[in-house]
């Protein structure tokens, strides 16, 4: 089944019945829609462009190959985050071997979450938004290891508090308490003109979009031709 208006419109469960079924080409949608959440997992946890790409294409073939075990009780997103979250993290520890697993965090009872306050972007400070975003990346990457992704999903990919902690497999409790910690840490790097900039951060681009895509469609082919 080619990929279409009326395929593309199609819910994450569907396509994934499709592919199931043996419509692979249409694994692409699933990237396409996903690739930004699960480049900034990715990015949040090994710091590294180069590396970040290299976890994107071996979590979706990882997902792909897996595809049998998605039960549809939670989203595909959800699964996918933490498949991608697992694939990041074991490339870290690979490479950084010494690395300590981030720490549980054990919060207070009705610990209240602060919340950027930033004016209405106006021209001058959308001049400004491109630097603005560059701060925000160099603050989050500056983040310890276990509140760098919690901050990368919550405040960036824009996840709720539940979200987050399914696809990270914590606690919302931490969740909350990791945030409200990551978001003091860096308000005085950020300050108040956080703005429109912070959902700027961290993009993935379209030309990587593509090269992720077209790098996992090949391995899935190259799967299917094993398989025959």
């Amino acid at each position: 089944m080619p990929i279409d208006t009326q395929t593309s419109s199609l819910t994450d469960a569907e396509v994934v019945d499709l592919v199931r079924a043996g419509n692979t080409a249409l694994f692409e949608i699933l990237m396409r829609r996903h690739n930004q959440r699960v480049y900034r997992v990715a990015r949040a946890v090994v710091r590294d462009e180069a590396d970040a790409e290299d976890v994107m294409q071996q979590a979706y073939v990882n997902a792909f190959v897996h595809l049998d075990q998605f039960e549809q009780r939670s989203q595909f997103s959800t699964w996918l985050t933490r498949i991608t979250l697992y694939e990041a993290l074991a490339r870290r520890r690979k490479r950084r071997p010494t690395d300590p697993l981030p720490a549980a965090d054990h919060a207070e009872a009705g610990d209240t979450m602060e919340t950027f306050i930033a004016p209405q972007a106006n021209p001058e400070r959308q001049a400004y938004a491109a630097e603005l975003g560059r701060v925000l990346e160099s603050a989050v990457d500056a983040l310890p290891d276990g509140y760098r992704a919690v901050f990368m999903l919550r405040e960036i990919e824009g996840l709720s508090t539940s979200e987050t902690a399914e696809g990270l497999g914590l606690g919302e409790e931490a969740v909350k308490t990791r945030l409200h910690r990551a978001r003091a840490m860096i308000r005085q790097t950020i300050t108040d003109r956080l703005g429109a900039s912070g959902r700027e951060a961290f993009q993935f681009p379209a030309v990587r979009c593509d090269r992720v895509v077209a790098a996992v469609l090949s391995e899935i082919r190259q799967l299917g031709a094993k398989g025959r």
